[in-house]
């Protein structure tokens, strides 16, 4: 991991972020103290709906509504939320 200091990182923002976009990360200090880190952005996955569908083993799913059902305060209190 690269350390810069501020002043570095500000005449040369454009070159550290050609290497982050190459996958370094780079670490931004002010007097030695590392207070930022410029990384790159993942893109997002484009996946559509369902995709898994097709996949052996999903033949059968069966989405059970109950895993997103609303608990009960007794339920809560078992469970340590309460």
């Amino acid at each position: 991991m690269k350390v810069v200091n501020v002043h570095d990182a500000k005449s040369t923002l454009s070159a550290l972020l050609s290497e982050v976009e190459q996958g370094e990360e780079v670490t931004i200090a002010r007097n030695g103290v590392p207070i930022a880190r410029l990384v790159a952005v993942r893109s997002k996955i484009d996946r559509p709906p369902g995709l898994l569908a097709g996949q052996k083993g999903w033949e059968n799913f069966v989405y059970d509504r109950s895993l997103f059902a609303p608990m009960t305060d007794e339920q809560l209190k078992d469970e340590g939320w309460e």
